[in-house]
C-alpha cells in the first residue's frame, strides 16, 4: 500500500513560466543540501535530450553513492508532470521499492501553487511500518527544494 506525501508553496510567477522552467531544471542544483539522512543529488546520468518527452529516463546519483532511474511518465504543459522512480540503491533500497512523483503548478493569486508530491510504495511488509518516519524527513527535504526552487524562478 503506498503512503502519499506533498508539500506546497505558492511562487510569485505564472503557472506557465514554472512548469517551463522547473520541468528541464538541473537536479543538482534543486537538490542541493542534505536534510538530515537524506542526501543532495550528485549528478544526474544516462540523460539523453533535454528532459521533455513522456518516456524519457535518466538515472538519479546522490551523494553517498545511491543511486534511482527516473522516467518521465506524464507532462500537462502548465499544469503537471509525473514520473517514476524505480531501481533505487543505497540506504533507501532497503524501504522503497518505487516512488511515483508529481510536481503540479495551480494558479494561486498572482501567482502559482507549487505541489511536490509522492506516493512511496514499500519494499515489503515489513518496512512499510517505516514510511510515516521517511515521510516526515521527506516533507522537510521537499521545503527545503520549494526554497530553492523559489529562489530560482524568482530570481
Amino acid at each position: 500500500m503506498a503512503r502519499s506525501v506533498a508539500r506546497s508553496r505558492a511562487i510569485p510567477v505564472s503557472p506557465g513560466d514554472a512548469f517551463e522552467r522547473t520541468l528541464p531544471m538541473s537536479l543538482p542544483t534543486l537538490f542541493r543540501r542534505w536534510y538530515g539522512p537524506i542526501p543532495p543529488i550528485k549528478e544526474i546520468r544516462d540523460q539523453h535530450g533535454d528532459w521533455n518527452r513522456v518516456g524519457e529516463t535518466r538515472t538519479i546519483a546522490l551523494v553517498g553513492g545511491g543511486t534511482m532511474r527516473e522516467t518521465l511518465t506524464e507532462i500537462d504543459p502548465a499544469r503537471s508532470f509525473g514520473y517514476t522512480i524505480t531501481d533505487v540503491t543505497g540506504p533507501m533500497a532497503l524501504l522503497i521499492d518505487h516512488i511515483e512523483g508529481a510536481w503540479i503548478f495551480d494558479p494561486a493569486g498572482t501567482g502559482t501553487r507549487v505541489t511536490w508530491r509522492w506516493f512511496l510504495y514499500p519494499k515489503s511488509v515489513l518496512s512499510a511500518p517505516a514510511l510515516p518516519a521517511f515521510a516526515r524527513l521527506w516533507r522537510g527535504y521537499a521545503g527545503q527544494a520549494l526554497e530553492s526552487l523559489s529562489d530560482y524562478l524568482v530570481g
